[in-house]
């Protein structure tokens, strides 16, 4: 770099200092009262999603609590290591970024990029369905990301329009990796017809229909969007994008995602799943017999290339468009002309409306009243304790991204970078 003896010495001195402050922040100890909450942006069976903010530098994050006691009553703890260990492996633009997983006595917690454009979900429910154009765009994004996923050698099985997240510049990520499983390992349950009876009271309860008998087509869609979001925060969640084949449990692989792909790009154009129902059991015979099912409504207008799409998708495993790969999806006719190499440089078709960082008016309300104490600092707060029955559970929880250390002290990681350039 054609420098003096002094200004070597001053580099290696600035280098040795922040060495020792790297070295300091990768052992310190992370802990849920080193942030401060700002909303509860999502609430589900096992905890919640807060907006927070860092205590010592301001960053905005998305933080995520379950408790470790209900992780191990429903037996979702293979569930939630292989949700932290997607998050922190995943190295693309299709993941929500993870910067921290840490536990204390009672929940896990995982600190994330926060994302303020909200989800697929909220502008579904804006907009009652999107153009061909708009869906194109979305589902060539959802397809990469999923695509990143396989890659992995993991299957989401999880996909719908609640895990898709947007950005403020409009382009998606996905999320909420707790059902994510390795093609190799596959939990014996998915959704046992038990939990299709437990949805149904879920659902009852949140639409309580006074005859949902009478009710006609566009009626009884009606009252499915009204229960769709109480349903999406239960323990159970929703049948409606998930493969014939995992019901059937005689084993499946990552085609599963391709399903969900497709029953998501119906609702995009048509403004509900291909199979919904107000009776989560009649959903599940509906997609068990989806050849006589699959109906396409009167009033919408589609194009030859998405019908053709829709229905390779919403098939039987053996002849599902994608089971040898996304890229038989990406050659489909419904894409000619599409130019997959610059997606991440294309306009979003539709642009959030974010006024600050900590804006969450895309997000829905939680009544902040029934939110989860933070522990405060002792009580879970960084401090060593014997371990419980229930920590070993999740010994190797913690994590922590390079990038949060990497940002403390830019300057000399631009020297790293200029000098591997030079070299």
């Amino acid at each position: 770099m054609n420098l003096t003896e002094e200004e070597i010495r001053l580099r290696r001195q600035e280098f040795f200092q922040s060495e020792r402050q790297y070295l300091r922040l990768r052992r310190q100890r992370i802990c849920a009262s080193y942030f401060e909450t700002i909303k509860v942006i999502g609430r589900g069976a096992f905890g919640e999603v807060r907006l927070c903010r860092s205590k010592d530098t301001g960053e905005i994050y998305a933080m995520k609590s379950l408790r470790k006691s209900e992780m191990i009553k429903k037996d979702q703890v293979e569930h939630v290591r292989a949700e932290r260990t997607i998050l922190s492996q995943a190295s693309n633009p299709w993941v929500v970024k993870l910067l921290y997983s840490f536990q204390d006595d009672e929940n896990l917690y995982l600190v994330m990029e926060y994302l303020g454009g909200g989800d697929l979900m909220t502008w579904l429910m804006k907009y009652d369905v999107f153009s061909e154009a708009q869906t194109r765009f979305y589902m060539a994004e959802i397809i990469l990301a999923v695509e990143s996923i396989h890659n992995m050698g993991f299957i989401h099985r999880d996909l719908k329009p609640d895990n898709v997240l947007i950005e403020s510049n409009g382009h998606v990520k996905l999320t909420d990796f707790g059902l994510c499983t390795s093609f190799k390992r596959q939990p014996e349950d998915y959704l046992s017809l038990e939990s299709l009876r437990a949805l149904d009271a879920e659902q009852q309860a949140a639409s309580n229909p006074s005859s949902v008998n009478a009710l006609d087509q566009r009626e009884r869609i009606a009252t499915w969007k009204r229960a769709r979001r109480a349903v999406a925060y239960s323990t159970v969640g929703t049948p409606d994008y998930i493969a014939p084949e995992v019901f059937r449990k005689t084993g499946y692989g990552k085609e599963v995602d391709w399903w969900s792909l497709g029953a998501l790009m119906f609702e995009m154009l048509c403004g509900y799943p291909p199979f919904c129902s107000n009776d989560s059991r009649e959903t599940y015979l509906k997609i068990m017999n989806h050849k006589e099912s699959l109906r396409f409504p009167d009033d919408v207008s589609l194009s030859s290339e998405a019908v053709s799409l829709i229905r390779s998708l919403l098939c039987e495993a053996p002849v599902r468009l994608g089971l040898n790969g996304a890229n038989e999806i990406k050659q489909h006719a419904f894409f000619k002309g599409f130019d997959w190499d610059n997606v991440t440089k294309m306009p979003a078709p539709i642009i959030p409306n974010i006024s600050s960082e900590v804006d969450t008016s895309n997000f829905d309300s939680f009544d902040e009243t029934t939110a989860h104490q933070m522990p405060a600092p002792g009580n879970g707060g960084g401090r060593r304790h014997r371990l419980s029955k229930e920590d070993l559970h999740f010994v190797g929880y913690t994590y922590k991204h390079f990038d949060v250390v990497k940002s403390s002290r830019p300057s000399v990681f631009d020297t790293f970078d200029s000098l591997k350039l030079k070299e």
